[in-house]
């Protein structure tokens, strides 16, 4: 399996089709990703969040999403994410969760000459993630129960160091 990798983003009104939707088709196309959770919701004019069904935002099925099993975990509960405070009313979110299948044969390819992968991570763009967000999300994911309190003491102490 390659990594695991997830991402929130926002969009005014029905955008999703015909700007967002098209992209997700081309890296599954690829075989670049493999989408492992992909939640709507939308914010109600008063400030509550809904669910929304694929259906709804791409209704000529331009992204064809299974759920990898029944029962399978997609991530936190999109309405629940502290993200979703500042949308507006009448937008929506996405919460996209993909596996990186580019790397699996590199990896693998790596193990065959007797290599090892020692480290991966996400080099932030400038000026996107600094410790203070780091650590929000952290405590957001445990108190979500996407984090245990073992795993969140390790990437807090992991946040710090760097």
């Amino acid at each position: 399996m390659g990594p695991v990798e997830y991402l929130v983003v926002t969009f005014p009104g029905s955008r999703f089709a015909d700007t967002i939707a098209p992209v997700l088709t081309e890296a599954l196309s690829a075989q670049a990703v493999r989408i492992l959770g992909l939640t709507f919701a939308r914010t109600a004019q008063d400030g509550t969040t809904e669910l929304v069904e694929l259906r709804e935002l791409d209704p000529e099925g331009l992204v064809a999403f299974e759920p990898p099993g029944e029962g399978a975990e997609h991530g936190p509960d999109l309405t629940k994410l502290r993200a979703l405070d500042a949308v507006p009313a009448g937008s929506f979110a996405a919460l996209i969760v993909w596996e990186d299948l580019w790397s699996v044969p590199l990896t693998e390819a790596v193990r065959t000459a007797g290599g090892q992968l020692v480290a991966h991570e996400r080099v932030p763009v400038d000026g996107e993630d600094d410790v203070i967000t780091l650590l929000e999300r952290l405590a957001a994911l445990r108190e979500q129960g996407a984090l245990t309190d073992t795993e969140f003491a390790a990437e807090k102490t992991r946040v710090l160091a760097d």
